[in-house]
């Protein structure tokens, strides 16, 4: 296991990172990056606290793994690599999207997949395999790109105007493969020890350049993180800004100017069908999306305390249309709740392990992406003004000649001026704020399109049985309008 000393001293290693104009030598320095390095870190040091072995670990060989890497063989075991999952997000309440769990289950996924990849070629496999194990007992911590720059949508990635505007293979020999061109969405990338590097989008014939599978170290050369604005940097007081000043895992394009990546490094290359295959002929695509909503329940837990604590705040609680609201939100994030556990209730074994229900999994997916605006509305629509008329800044507490007004105009029935004021920024970091907007859109978009998402629910979804049960109502009476007995409509 790993530690968070251990942790930030893997950062400082010569990765090329781009900001304001400017490269950064040290995240963990960094006036944009420090405090999501320092919180990032403070992951790794619960997981390898002794007091936590049992709940965040797993007997691996002898030895303790972090759970994040566990292969399920059965429900309890699901059931148990979940709570480490909850504990990690909890510390974040889950506003860290990519923490390491996240590309952990994708590549543990891909690994209880790997006779598909053996079948595809065992070379590729046994770098597969290889990897998983390097990663696991290291405690990496990756990101992944699987999205192409948007460019002209009207187009593939063959046919925009720069052939290696999106990355693709350049060049390749006995040593591997040269990669050159962009790819998004490095969330965390700036923190991050490594990156998988795939496509998940369809691709069509003609693509094959593009298609390709592999996992390099963030320092790796030629390989280039154009960040994003950092909203940490634009936070100031972790009191004003409690959320954006320490969990903002920052999104980056990356641009791989001829990389090299070497053969054990590389799971697919080459062959367009075997990357939509490595996603969903695997447990991968479910196994990382179950990771997913584990981590938003988490968040709509939170999201609902926050709309419970500004009900108090102002009094309303036992208001009828409060109760309502509220019941609303709370009846909503229990089904989220249940659906995660209904989706490892009917889960089912591949081979020795045991994967959460893929069906369940996309009913959630598609709800959760139209429920969580509507919480955000809704805490909008309680808070009212409260989340605006705030103090600048913490600084104007301790100006004597506007204390004693903050004191009498910050008022609630639940708490004092100090308290009320430090709850709504906290409530405005995150429902409204630049960081709590990309959360909106993150949650909205982080599985793809919500036709991508209803696409997966109608194809894994059970319609012949829907279809039996029509049929049986239609066998049970005939045209002269007499009653079939169940047994012979059966």
């Amino acid at each position: 296991m790993r530690s968070a000393k251990d942790y930030l001293s893997s950062l400082k290693d010569g990765r090329a990172i781009y900001i304001n104009g400017e490269s950064v030598s040290d995240v963990t320095a960094h006036h944009a990056f420090r405090n999501v390095a320092t919180s990032m870190a403070g992951l790794f040091d619960f997981a390898s606290a002794p007091v936590n072995q049992e709940l965040m670990t797993f007997d691996n060989n002898g030895e303790r793994a972090n759970r994040i890497w566990q292969l399920p063989t059965s429900y309890a075991e699901l059931v148990e690599r979940r709570k480490a999952l909850e504990a990690w997000a909890s510390l974040h309440a889950g506003f860290m999207g990519r923490a390491p769990d996240h590309v952990a289950s994708c590549i543990s996924g891909l690994y209880m997949g790997i006779d598909v990849f053996k079948a595809y070629d065992p070379a590729r496999a046994g770098a597969l395999d290889s990897y998983y194990r390097y990663a696991r007992d290291r405690d990496l911590y990756l990101t992944y790109v699987i999205i192409n720059p948007q460019a002209d949508r009207s187009k593939g990635a063959a046919e925009q105007a720069d052939p290696f505007l999106t990355a693709g293979v350049v060049d390749r020999d006995a040593e591997g493969i040269t990669i050159r061109g962009a790819k998004m969405l490095a969330t965390g990338g700036v923190i991050a020890d490594e990156v998988f590097v795939t496509t998940i989008q369809p691709m069509r014939p003609g693509e094959e350049r593009y298609a390709m599978s592999f996992a390099i170290p963030m320092n790796t050369k030629g390989l280039k993180m154009l960040s994003r604005k950092s909203y940490e940097d634009a936070a100031g007081a972790i009191f004003d800004n409690p959320l954006s000043s320490r969990f903002d895992e920052n999104d980056s394009v990356l641009y791989f100017d001829d990389v090299k990546v070497p053969w054990d490094r590389v799971f697919i290359e080459g062959n367009v069908e075997m990357c939509q295959k490595q996603f969903h002929a695997t447990p991968c695509h479910v196994y990382q999306n179950y990771q997913a909503m584990v981590r938003l329940s988490v968040k709509l837990k939170f999201l609902a305390g926050l709309a419970h604590r500004t009900a108090e705040m102002n009094g309303v609680t036992q208001f009828p249309q409060v109760r309502e609201m509220l019941g609303q939100l709370a009846a909503e994030t229990g089904m989220v709740d249940a659906l995660v556990a209904a989706m490892e209730a009917k889960g089912s074994h591949i081979g020795p392990y045991f994967i959460p229900h893929r069906h369940t999994l996309y009913t959630a997916q598609v709800l959760t992406q139209q429920l969580y605006s509507h919480m955000l509305n809704t805490l909008r629509e309680l808070a009212g003004g409260g989340m605006i008329m705030l103090p600048s800044s913490v600084a104007d507490f301790a100006n004597p000649e506007i204390a004693g007004l903050i004191e009498k105009t910050q008022q609630s029935p639940k708490a004092n001026s100090h308290d009320r004021v430090k709850f709504y920024k906290l409530a405005w970091d995150a429902v409204g704020s630049e960081f709590g907007s990309r959360h909106q859109q993150y949650e909205m978009f982080y599985a793809g399109a919500t036709f991508v998402t209803k696409g997966h629910s109608y194809r894994t979804y059970d319609w012949a049985g829907s279809d039996a049960l029509v049929q049986r109502m239609l066998d049970s009476y005939d045209l002269a309008g007499g009653s079939v007995s169940p047994s012979k409509a059966a």
